[in-house]
């Protein structure tokens, strides 16, 4: 095991994180850059509102499995038994994020990283990932604010590899990982932080016409 082989999975990682399904899927099925509307973000919540429900829901899948197939490359990459293995999913899961909230094909102006840090948690630690899911669909049916459950799971998350850690059940290379998404997570919805605080933040529901 050598740094050429995190410096591998982290460049490749990003790479795949940064492909920008939200802006493909704007283009090929309305002709627009989901940017340049709404949020101006290139994520599945954005795409919803301005393209449709099934523009939304494919897109949220093609950033799951970002995520998932990252940390996956891990396992051909690292040795399973070793000490770094951990680290490799964890390289791979940041890398993947961060591909996506700062994509390198279309300018570095992604999405927020929550469904591609989603699927790279469901490898990780699959029961937190699980956790994350309930407290983001019982927040956003309750308020119908997906920012604010975006922003809740991501904290769930910490606090739950937290406690798997401090139980000796995870590796602390996992905490890495949740610090650096949760981070990711909340720094680029600090827009909508201050449209919650100032009642200005659109609720689930509403359209953007393109």
């Amino acid at each position: 095991m050598t740094v050429l082989d995190f410096i591998g999975i982290i460049i490749l990682c990003y790479l795949i994180g940064a492909i920008p399904f939200g802006v493909i899927v704007g283009r090929l099925t309305r002709g627009i850059d989901v940017r340049e509307y709404g949020s101006g973000s290139a994520g599945m919540t954005n795409v919803l509102r301005t393209v449709g429900t099934s523009a939304g829901a494919l897109v949220f899948l093609a950033d799951v499995v970002k995520g998932v197939a990252a940390v996956s490359l891990a396992w051909l990459i690292f040795d399973t038994s070793s000490s770094t293995f951990a680290w490799g999913q964890v390289a791979g899961g940041c890398a993947a994020v961060i591909g996506h909230s700062w994509p390198v094909y279309i300018g570095f102006r992604g999405g927020r990283g929550v469904a591609t840090g989603f699927g790279a948690l469901l490898v990780i630690l699959w029961p937190v990932a699980l956790l994350a899911l309930a407290i983001f669909l019982l927040v956003v049916t309750s308020s119908r604010y997906v920012s604010l459950g975006s922003m809740l799971a991501a904290l769930t998350m910490l606090v739950g590899i937290i406690t798997s850690i401090a139980r000796d059940r995870e590796p602390f290379a996992s905490l890495i990982f949740a610090l650096v998404v949760a981070s990711i997570v909340i720094f680029r919805h600090r827009g909508n932080i201050q449209r919650l605080l100032t009642g200005t933040e659109p609720k689930l529901g509403r359209k953007v016409s393109p």
